[in-house]
């Protein structure tokens, strides 16, 4: 890698910094073996699937999600 730290990412408009991302999220996104998630994403999902276990929370269907979140942006 050639002075990554040297790009001016400061000085880039909104608009150029989220293409950024989005060409960098591509690329990360064609070898997704290649990127391990962080340790505590898998506490977060214990965490969730014992709450869902104890009846504190349970899953919802993602197409009523969805239609959930369309009526509230309305």
């Amino acid at each position: 890698m050639s002075n990554v730290t040297e790009i001016p990412i400061e000085s880039f408009t909104v608009a150029e910094k989220l293409l950024l991302m989005e060409r960098l999220w591509e690329d990360l996104s064609r070898r997704p073996t290649n990127v391990s998630p962080p340790e505590w994403h898998g506490d977060v999902l214990a965490a969730r699937m014992a709450a869902v276990k104890e009846g504190q929370t349970e899953f919802s269907d993602w197409d009523a999600v969805k239609e959930r979140l369309r009526s509230r942006l309305k």
